[in-house]
């Protein structure tokens, strides 16, 4: 009798999870990056202590770090880190218990996106990166 086997596509999924769970981080981080002084300017305006430098962090983060997630390198590592960051996020950038009406409202599901995406990159870390990954190819993780 044959059985639906979830694990003869593990890592495939694990790959296109990757690519998923990340491709709104790189595609903003990028953004980040080419419009370096729009970004130091939205910093400012949510309110994030030093601007310039929560400017360079968020393209490190988004960009930099995205694009390592999705190549998987150091995956374990940088999932955690990522899912730091993005709790730092949701509540820097997302505090909708401060706002009213439709701003508040919008905030709302920004914050408990960053929270889903906080559980993506705690299953990234259980899972580790796969065999599609620089981690296999190094042999970490």
């Amino acid at each position: 009798m044959a059985t639906s086997d979830s694990s003869s596509l593990r890592n495939e999924a694990i790959l296109v999870a990757r690519i998923l769970l990340m491709l709104l981080f790189v595609i903003f981080g990028w953004q980040k990056l080419t419009g370096y002084s729009g970004t130091v300017s939205y910093m400012a305006h949510v309110g994030a202590p030093l601007p310039s430098l929560a400017a360079l962090v968020a393209i490190v983060m988004e960009f930099f770090v995205g694009l390592a997630l999705v190549f998987g390198l150091y995956t374990r590592p940088l999932a955690l880190l990522m899912l730091v960051y993005t709790f730092g996020t949701a509540v820097i950038g997302h505090h909708y218990w401060t706002m009213h009406g439709m701003a508040a409202f919008e905030a709302k599901i920004n914050f408990y996106k960053n929270i889903s995406i906080m559980g993506g990159l705690l299953l990234l870390y259980v899972t580790g990166a796969g065999r599609y990954s620089l981690d296999r190819l190094f042999k970490r993780g």
